[in-house]
């Protein structure tokens, strides 16, 4: 597996990452820890989670995954050997201040992470998305307190527009406060919003960039076909998070470009995962994408992206299908 610099860091860490907000809601314990055992495997030891995951979780819910992830480092005897990285700012209970960037959040949300974790240090702590009604200043500073206390070694953020990500950066340097050291976005090859301004700023502040959704939440697994409906148990139809996805990705252009660009994978004796996963990763400035599976063997057609090199005119196919999208509206907030 192919490594790469965490920004600026000197960390390096493989190009794939494991997602896992899969882990307590569409794949059970025992699953999940399959998942787990396949990816680490095949190298991929670096693992991102969050504190609300698994996807879709009711307040019963969230929190499962990391406790999975725990049991599983506990049994195999692998934290040492993983670069763990989780999040928080979700809505992790029902009062009004379990949740958000806050101070009195944060330090609450990490101690709880390192429980279910079943760590003493989180590698990467990220806010999950920007909260408009915390000063980044008070933010940063209890970011910077773990770091300090050595609970956290580096901090990162995720789904930040670049007005928020710059506002963060000149904060920390003024103050003197540990800076954002990485950015994770949503990217692949139907949705490139973040080459325009978000990259390049990246590139220039050497921010390692680790990216979510390579194949689209399943959609450029190649599976769906104009006309489909979604299919029940998948990122379109599961609880709290369905709408969302198939708000991204569900309609009749994206269905139509990745038809034709399945017909050209399966012309290659390529899986449509595999190429989407090795766009992806081909990208200047891409440290690491994280792919997911709620069945271990979905892994397969994704780790083998990690080691294709695309025919220049299939690279070519796959630029040509976000210009040909109609553009849409982008919306402030998680996106």
């Amino acid at each position: 597996m192919d490594r790469r610099g965490l920004g600026r860091t000197g960390i390096r860490v493989p190009a794939l990452c494991l997602g896992t907000m899969t882990f307590g809601l569409q794949s059970d314990e025992a699953t999940s820890l399959a998942i787990l055992d396949r990816a680490f495997e095949a190298g991929v030891d670096f693992l991102d989670t969050a504190d609300v995951y698994p996807l879709g979780a009711g307040a019963q819910q969230v929190g499962i995954s990391e406790e999975i992830i725990g049991r599983w480092l506990e049994a195999r005897g692998a934290r040492q050997q993983v670069f763990l990285a989780t999040k928080c700012r979700g809505k992790m209970g029902a009062g009004t201040n379990d949740q958000g960037l806050s101070r009195f959040h944060i330090q609450r949300a990490v101690e709880a992470s390192l429980r279910r974790l079943r760590t003493d240090v989180i590698d990467l702590y990220q806010t999950h998305f920007p909260d408009p009604h915390v000063p980044i200043d008070e933010t940063l500073r209890a970011l910077d307190d773990l770091v300090r206390a050595g609970k956290v070694r580096y901090v990162g953020c995720s789904n930040y527009p670049l007005f928020r990500l710059a506002e963060a950066s000149q904060c920390a340097a003024l103050r003197g406060l540990t800076r954002y050291e990485t950015l994770q976005l949503r990217y692949n090859l139907l949705y490139r919003e973040i080459e325009t301004e978000l990259l390049p700023y990246a590139r220039q502040e050497q921010l390692g960039v680790i990216v979510y959704n390579p194949i689209a939440g399943g959609m450029l697994s190649g599976k769906y076909k104009p006309g489909d409906a979604p299919q029940a148990g998948t990122r379109f139809t599961i609880q709290r998070a369905g709408e969302m996805y198939r708000g991204r990705y569900w309609d009749d252009a994206q269905l139509a470009a990745v038809s034709e660009l399945a017909k050209e994978a399966e012309a290659r004796g390529l899986a449509l995962a595999s190429v989407a996963v090795a766009w992806t990763l081909a990208q200047p400035g891409i440290t690491s994408a994280i792919i997911g599976a709620s069945r271990p063997e979905q892994l397969e057609a994704t780790l083998a992206g990690a080691e294709l090199e695309l025919d220049p005119e299939l690279t070519r196919l796959c630029d040509d299908a976000w210009w040909r999208l109609p553009r849409r509206p982008v919306v402030e907030g998680y996106r």
